[in-house]
């Protein structure tokens, strides 16, 4: 008989509205910071005030919310850390995700009860270092995105139950030894380690000999020089049961700058996948629109990573630094009216009656249809929606719930 623990399905939350729509597309669990001290300063993150919003609405949903508290701290940063620990000591934060060992201390010492999740900066590669941060207080390893099914495997065997084992499954991959990225800070002055990467790795290079200062030589025949740095975005949704197997508790998407479409999309299939594997156990097979669901949000071609050995050339991409985007996110459903068939849509993106739309939400298969009937939020008919964010009134073919997103297949 197959018998199976539940496994989590954590989901970047970059804001509030990102985060509720994680949790309305399935996720188990998401992830967040406040202003400061995580490693993502380009997504727009958590006031307190916002942050208790979003505890409310997980927990009252029955989810989980981890706070990133994961920067490489300098000395500056310390008394900032603390005044921020302050501030939110009386929320129910279910864990917080770290990477630093002073950071650690002073949980330990200031913050006991706390649970603590160590961040895959911390770069856990092997059992013993497993062992050893578990010893330590760390309840979750965010494993290194270096590692093999096999040494996770490994891992697993080594270390007690008590220490819970996470790993990413799905988004962007960073040159740099587990996203400890020197470069930004080298180039552009901006510390990737604390929360301000530029993302070098997406840039174009070419090689310069000394004695040559305006002879750029490509590294591959091309004339705008090689995205020698730009690694593919892993993706590891057809290869859901070996994660399982290998003896994870957390599957982990990135992507807190990400947008709401993306993390519906991504969150979405996830779901799908993680509940037909606890359904169907071993007779688990994996569904080609679950991938198409995933690639309807903005991507770069999908790489396994290091999951199944050391990744090649083919697990780079020389040729560009561009997202792949096949659909345009133009609204998201705010409301519905079953008497009228009108929902209410916030736009997104300029759409027009005439353009074929497709909806899609949790629970439902996405339809497409011809948008006929488009008003403005004072019932006046338009054409067109061209303005940012302007409230729509939209017929649609079949009731819809909010938070459904509406696109436009290219």
């Amino acid at each position: 008989m197959f018998i199976m623990n539940k496994i989590e399905l954590l989901s970047p939350a970059g804001d509030l509205e990102k985060l509720k729509i994680a949790i309305d597309y399935g996720a188990d669990a998401v992830y967040c910071s406040g202003e400061h001290f995580g490693l993502r300063s380009g997504a727009r993150n958590f006031t307190t005030e916002n942050l208790a919003k979003g505890l409310d609405y997980a927990h009252t949903r029955g989810r989980k919310l981890y706070l990133a508290l994961n920067v490489f701290a300098h000395n500056e940063d310390l008394k900032g850390i603390e005044d921020f620990m302050d501030e939110i000591s009386d929320l129910p934060v279910d864990a917080f995700l770290i990477s630093d060992p002073g950071i650690l201390r002073w949980m330990k010492v200031n913050r006991p009860t706390a649970n603590l999740h160590l961040s895959t900066q911390a770069n856990t590669t092997n059992k013993i270092s497993a062992l050893y941060w578990h010893e330590q207080g760390i309840k979750r390893i965010v494993l290194a995105r270096e590692l093999s099914l096999k040494e996770i495997a490994e891992i697993r065997e080594y270390t007690p139950n008590t220490l819970e084992l996470e790993a990413f499954v799905h988004g962007a991959m960073c040159i740099s030894y587990s996203g400890r990225c020197l470069l930004s800070s080298y180039m552009t002055g901006r510390d990737a380690n604390r929360g301000e990467c530029a993302h070098p790795c997406r840039w174009h290079y070419s090689v310069v000999e000394e004695k040559r200062p305006n002879e750029y030589y490509p590294v591959i025949e091309d004339v705008r020089g090689t995205y020698i740095f730009n690694s593919k975005d892993l993706c590891m949704i057809r290869h859901l049961p070996k994660l399982i197997e290998a003896g994870l508790s957390s599957l982990k998407i990135e992507g807190r700058t990400k947008s709401i479409f993306y993390t519906a999309a991504v969150t979405g299939a996830y779901r799908k996948a993680i509940d037909a594997y606890m359904k169907e156990g071993y007779n688990w097979v994996f569904r080609d629109e679950w991938l198409k669901e995933i690639g309807k949000a903005s991507h770069r071609l999908y790489t396994t990573g290091f999951y199944f050995g050391k990744p090649g050339a083919e697990d780079q991409n020389y040729d560009s630094s561009q997202y792949i985007r096949d659909y345009d996110f133009t609204g998201l459903v705010k409301s519905y009216d079953s008497s009228s068939q009108l929902a209410t849509v916030e736009q997104r993106n300029k759409m027009s009656v005439g353009d074929e739309i497709e909806i899609s939400g949790p629970g439902i298969e996405p339809f497409l249809q011809t948008l006929d009937f488009m008003t403005d939020e004072n019932g006046i008919s338009i054409e067109d929606a061209p303005h940012a964010q302007q409230i729509l009134k939209i017929r649609v073919k079949q009731p819809v719930s909010e938070n459904y997103m509406v696109s436009i297949p290219k």
